[in-house]
Order: C-alpha cells, then structure tokens, then sequence
C-alpha cells in the first residue's frame, strides 16, 4: 500500500473516535444543559442517574481521539494544544467541573449546596458544548499559520461570528440529544414534561443549523469544493437532512429510540461533512492556504501509522465492547434507590 494510504486511514480513524465522542458524551452534555428546568430535587437526581453509568466511559472517546491526534498528527496536536491553549483548559475545566458536580451533589441534603452544584453542572455543560464547537469552526475557517505550523492566537481572535454560530449550534444540538436521552430514561409526569423540551430544541438547532451551512457556502468556499469535484458526495448532506427530518417524527410517534439514533445518526453525518469539506487539510490557514496543515504534511512517519494501524485493530474493539455492553447493562428507566446519587 502506498505511504498515502496510511494517512488517509488516520484521518478517517481520528475523525471516527471524535464522532463517538461527539455522539456518546454529546447527550450528557446536553442533559446538563437542560438540568435546572426541572425543578425538583428528585428530578434532578433520575438526570444524574440517567447519565451516571455512562459519562466518564463516554470521554474514553475524547481522550482516545486524542491520543490518536498526538501520535498520528503530532504537528496537528502541537499547534492545535498551543494556539487554542486558553479554550481546551477551559474546557478541561467544565469536565472536570462536570465530573466533581455529579459525585459531590447529593454529599449534603441542603438546598444551597444542592443547588451550587447544579447549577456549576449545568453550566459546565454548555460552555463544554460551546467551546467544542468553536474549536470546530475555527478549523474550518481558518487560523493565521506561520512556516512551521506556528500560530499564535488568542481566545478573542478566536471568538469570531462564524465560530461562535458553530457553537451556538453544538450547544443546541447536544440539547436536543440529550433531551431525547431523558425521555427514553423517564417515565410518568417527569416524562410527560421533558418531552415538551424535545421540540424547542429541535426547532433551534434546525434554525441554527441553517444559518452555519449559509455561513459556511458563502464564506468558506474551500469546504464546498469536495462536492463540486464528485458529485456523488451530495448523497451525504442529503442523507443528513433525512435523518434531522425524521427526528420530529420519530418522537410524535412515541419512538423516542428511533428519534434517538436519527439524532445520534445526524450528528455523525454533520462531521462526515465537515470531515469531506475539510481533507486533506486538518487546519485551515487563512489568509495564505498554502500553509494549511494537511493529513500529509503534518503526519507522523509511514512506519508510526502503520504500527499504530496493529495497535488500533486490538484496542477498538475492546473500546467497543465494553461501550456496547455498559449501554445494554443499564438500559431501560432510571429507578432510584439507595446507591443513587
């Protein structure tokens, strides 16, 4: 196989790992950013439950992708972790935040403790969901690259319309997942009232989402070009909206399941566009695009890729199993008990 080969499989490896993420953490992020419209102790405690077993073995997917990032694109890892420095310890912060809220709420039965956490939980999640993705749209629209992959950028120049649009989306999106979670997870009066959040979540991430794609046609000419070249890669946009289209369905059907995977299914083909629109490039210079940073200029040697490729067919898998078999372990409805949170 030709040395090409190998970083076109890592491009499409790390792609994969960071959609995981996206979809399996994207829900308990989003049922963090609905948490404080329930306003019942108990309430809130089935939320915590329904994300309890879950959402530390969800970011195994971050930290994975990661890891992939580091050792396939190291040059990817070293300007992404030094450039975008100030967001992604932001961001470490909200999941760790995240983390600490769901052990220590339930520690003390007050009310202003309760509540402290609560609040710290849900609004880690959203700027977590936020952050993610102006990261994102900052790869897509570009960074000021210097020769070498220098770039020296701030968390202002990095809040721009474009990115911010791009996350504003994500965090609408994550609340939609997350708010189909909870109604697959509740049951009853609790039930009855998230799904009326379904709806408004949907309607703002439809909304939203049309504005990035408006924004992205005409201001990001380069992610367009993939489609213009092969036709046949309309198939996936369309697809992508069939899958949204049948989200509001699904659910006035009672098949929150269905609506579920058609959630989780659109945000995997949103990336596998942003993936399509982006390749081979992995980070966008603006203005001189020649000094973009590609999945062949800034890749590890052909000999790392392919014995990480080994290294990848043993550790998948067993990534795999043992998400598939925690999700079929705790499915069905939360149920409180004495070793609840």
């Amino acid at each position: 196989m030709s040395p090409e080969f190998y970083n076109e499989i890592w491009y499409v490896l790390v792609g994969i790992l960071l959609t995981g993420y996206a979809i399996l953490d994207g829900f308990d992020l989003g049922v963090g950013a609905v948490h404080l419209l329930a306003r019942e102790d108990e309430d809130r405690r089935i939320f915590f439950n329904a994300i309890g077993p879950f959402w530390d073995g969800n970011q195994v997917w971050l930290v994975t992708g990661g890891g992939a990032l580091f050792a396939a694109f190291p040059h990817v890892y070293a300007t992404a972790f030094s450039g975008f420095y100030t967001a992604f310890i932001l961001l470490l912060f909200m999941l760790i935040f995240r983390g600490v809220s769901i052990h220590v709420r339930s520690l003390r039965p007050g009310s202003r403790w309760r509540g402290a956490w609560d609040g710290a939980f849900s609004l880690s999640s959203i700027l977590a969901s936020l952050l993610i993705g102006v990261a994102l749209g900052n790869v897509a629209w570009g960074v000021p690259l210097e020769e070498g992959f220098r770039y020296r950028g701030d968390l202002l120049a990095q809040l721009h319309p474009y990115a911010i649009l791009t996350g504003l989306m994500v965090v609408a999106m994550f609340t939609m997942h997350g708010s189909i979670f909870l109604v697959m997870k509740t049951e009853g009066d609790l039930n009855a009232r998230v799904r009326t959040w379904v709806r408004p979540a949907i309607i703002a991430f439809i909304i939203l989402y049309m504005m990035v794609t408006m924004a992205t046609l005409l201001y990001l000419p380069h992610m367009a070009q993939p489609f213009r070249a092969h036709p046949v890669l309309f198939l996936v946009p369309a697809l992508s909206v069939l899958a949204i289209a049948n989200i509001p369905r699904a659910m006035t059907k009672g098949r929150e399941f269905e609506a579920f995977l058609s959630s989780g299914g659109a945000m995997a083909l949103l990336l596998l566009l942003f993936g399509i629109g982006m390749f081979p490039e992995m980070i966008h210079s603006r203005p001189d695009d020649g000094l973009s940073m590609t999945a062949y200029n800034a890749a590890s040697s052909t000999l790392t890729l392919k014995t990480m490729l080994v290294m990848a067919g043993i550790g998948m898998p067993l990534v795999l199993g043992y998400t598939f078999h925690i999700y079929r372990v705790f499915r069905g409805k939360v149920k409180l008990d004495n070793m609840s949170y």
